[in-house]
């Protein structure tokens, strides 16, 4: 036997393993990536349509129609037309089913037979959202699922089994051929070169094995013949070369990144001082979105501090700004722990809002309870200043909800992430009224009818602020209340009903029945004169109970 057939021998079954292996794998990333860019996509679909039908119910859920089922089938029916709108094959399929299995929505038709219900139930009462085969209407179709609780609907997007693996199949195929093709080439030229090529083609691969062995990429293979294999040690020490460039490169790209790491986490403990975490986050992940305001719902309290001019004029400025500073910092560790942001110190002022840049069920709910929380705080605040020799702060809080446009304000210069608008505007003027109802808290109708089943409320009176001629109803809040005050409140709220409708007479014996239960109550005083004025000269046939303002 010649020393060409040895090597042939040799050789061949390595060659043909390895062009096997590398047909194989190269079948098998090839396959598993069409797989995967197709239930990506399937993925993706079905994300797009929960989305939709997630916002469609978001819809209803803040105009309070979910359970107006009218309006909820109209929704189903955007939900349908949507999935239409995303089908893009004839034989695609997008159904939703009810937890029974019976088929709710389809933008084709499909009859699911009997014997394909059971399959179809273990799916939907799994709730997953991997790929499944099932079959179908007697067509077995590739499945991705999802679970849309509000509707009680679970979401099937399917593809026929054949057409989903169609281009795999079609890969299995070629590779065949190519592997067939690579063996019979592979015989072919080991037969035709093996003689000539051995002796240099082993020098060149010890040359190659050291390399790979040292991982030394500054080590070249000897370029020793002026031929192919010649050729083929010099292109492999391009290849190196150009290897080591990149290697390189990437430590330093990976230098760079830890060092923008480091600067970023700087940056972030800097600013998370200034503005929101929530709000640092958003700008690190999309910083032109940052730019851009928007319309929210959400609440803003305004807090100040009454006859601060006096307090300063009777303190020292170190002991007046140490003050300060404890006093802020009792206060927006009230805010911050009811999810509020503080949007800015205006002199011994402050301005905060709940429910941006994140939002949250109960924003209303939490600024009326940061709001309580302050005015008790106060109190514990002031034991320490009378201890320390320093006078008293009494606080007015004012809270509104409704619709602002938030975002970062400002020039490129200097921006400030706020709040503007006219719900804005009466948050401010609330606080001020509390000087004239001499209440350390005033929230606003809108608050009042978010909580009015979570805490006390008090109505104190109807009210147009400055620039105003609707008027707003303004209450006052408590967390709880002792027997007699429930009792005041009451027949307090009750007199207020008595004393729109006109009836005074009636509203004022109401009124010092509540007194019996909270003496010296100085709206009641209020409400008292002003029912006398009207029981002596009664208020015109357009009265609706409205006092004008003017209180910035």
């Amino acid at each position: 036997m010649s020393i060409r057939l040895k090597i042939v021998l040799v050789i061949l079954p390595v060659l043909i393993a390895s062009v096997i292996l590398v047909g194989a794998s190269s079948y098998f990333y090839a396959s598993t990536g069409i797989t995967r860019i197709a239930r990506d996509f399937l993925d993706f679909k079905a994300e797009e349509l929960r989305k939709y039908a997630d916002g469609q119910w978001q819809i209803l859920v803040e105009n309070d129609l979910t359970g107006n089922q009218d309006m909820v089938q109209a929704t189903q029916l955007g939900v349908e037309g949507f999935a239409r709108s995303i089908v893009r094959s004839a034989t695609e399929k997008i159904l939703a089913f009810d937890g029974e299995a019976t088929l709710v929505m389809a933008t084709e038709p499909v009859e699911i037979l009997e014997e394909e219900k059971e399959a179809l139930l273990q799916v939907i009462q799994s709730g997953s959202t991997e790929l499944h085969t099932l079959t179908l209407g007697g067509v077995e179709r590739v499945a991705r699922g999802f679970s849309f609780p509000q509707y009680r609907w679970f979401f099937l997007l399917t593809e026929e089994r054949d057409t989903f693996y169609r281009d795999v199949m079609r890969i299995t195929r070629q590779t065949a051929y190519v592997l067939i093709g690579a063996v019979l080439v592979s015989i072919i030229l080991i037969l035709s070169f093996s003689r000539s090529l051995i002796k240099p083609l082993r020098k060149v691969i010890d040359s190659m094995k050291s390399i790979i062995l040292s991982n030394d990429l500054t080590e070249r293979v000897a370029v020793e013949y002026h031929d192919e294999t010649g050729e083929l040690a010099h292109t492999f020490n391009i290849m190196i070369t150009e290897l080591e460039k990149a290697y390189s490169q990437i430590k330093s790209f990976a230098f760079k990144a830890v060092l923008a790491q480091r600067k970023e986490s700087r940056i972030r403990n800097i600013f998370q001082k200034y503005v929101p975490q929530e709000l640092i986050d958003r700008f690190f992940e999309n910083p032109e979105s940052m730019l851009v305001g928007e319309n929210r719902v959400l609440s803003v309290l305004f807090s100040d501090i009454r006859s601060f001019t006096s307090i300063s004029e009777k303190m020292q400025p170190d002991d007046l700004v140490s003050s300060l500073n404890h006093y802020f910092s009792v206060m927006v560790e009230i805010i911050m722990g009811r999810g509020g942001i503080i949007d800015k110190y205006i002199g011994d002022a402050i301005m905060a809002f709940f429910g941006a840049p994140v939002k949250h069920d109960d924003d209303a709910y939490q600024s009326a309870l940061a709001g309580i929380e302050m005015t008790e705080a106060v109190k514990e605040f002031n034991n320490q200043q009378l201890k320390a020799g320093k006078p008293e702060f009494r606080i007015g809080v004012g809270i509104n909800y409704g619709i602002v446009t938030v975002g970062n304000i400002g020039t490129e210069k200097k921006m400030d992430y706020t709040v503007i608008g006219d719900m804005v505007n009466l948050a401010s003027r609330l606080e001020g009224l509390t000087k004239v109802y001499r209440q350390e808290l005033l929230v606003s109708e809108s608050i009042q009818h978010k909580i009015q089943n979570l805490l006390p409320y008090r109505l104190l009176d109807t009210v147009a602020v400055k620039g105003k001629e609707r008027g707003v109803k303004i209450y006052t809040l408590k967390k709880e209340l002792s027997d007699r005050e429930d009792k005041g409140w009451k027949l307090h709220n009750q007199a207020m009903d008595l004393y729109y409708t006109r009836d005074f007479s009636r509203a004022r014996e109401l009124f010092n029945e509540a007194l019996s239960y909270i003496p010296d109550d100085y709206v009641i005083s209020l409400l008292q004169e002003r029912i006398k004025r009207y029981l002596e000269t009664p208020p015109p046939e357009s009265w609706t109970g409205v006092q004008v303002m003017e209180t910035k």
